[in-house]
């Protein structure tokens, strides 16, 4: 009985390590691939970061939402598309009531389409900064380039608007 114990232990000890090890995944870096994801959208339909999509914006927070938010519906209808663009928006610290009655309303006044993460995992390898956009850069799936924008200059810049 004793060796089975251990030999059970051994193997609990062991998926624990290699679960933590998967865990702990390396940020998107240039040179890797976008990972394939399906994220619903402010209005309950499936949103997935189809294999054309240039620029994948990325708000973590809200304030990075904020300015992302304010930007694009300033912009003419479609500038999404336009831009071969995803936007894509972390909200799994946001208690539901919140979301559910809050957030989730605001959202759908949006003239755009935005990817709702609410699970922190789902979007954890995204490079961020706090209080900014990360603007990512694909070139035929791949990460191309990361930059970041924290006020609404740097974000026209980033995305080429005028």
């Amino acid at each position: 009985m004793t060796r089975l114990f251990r030999s059970f232990r051994a193997l609990f000890v062991l998926g624990a390590l290699l679960l933590g090890m998967g865990a702990m995944a390396a940020p998107l870096a240039p040179g890797a691939v976008f990972p394939v994801l399906n994220l619903e959208d402010q209005h309950g339909k499936v949103l997935a970061v189809p294999a054309g999509t240039r620029v994948v914006l990325f708000a973590a927070d809200k304030t990075a939402s904020d300015l992302a938010n304010a930007l694009l519906a300033a912009q003419p209808a479609g500038v999404l598309d336009r831009l071969q663009a995803a936007y894509l928006a972390d909200i799994s610290a946001m208690p539901a009531v919140i979301t559910r009655m809050f957030a989730l309303p605001a959202l759908r006044a949006l003239p755009f389409r935005v990817g709702l993460a609410r699970d922190a995992s789902l979007l954890a390898d995204v490079p961020r900064q706090r209080g900014a956009v990360s603007v990512i850069r694909l070139s035929e799936g791949r990460v191309d380039r990361i930059d970041f924008a924290s006020d609404e200059v740097q974000l026209r810049s980033a995305l080429g608007l005028q």
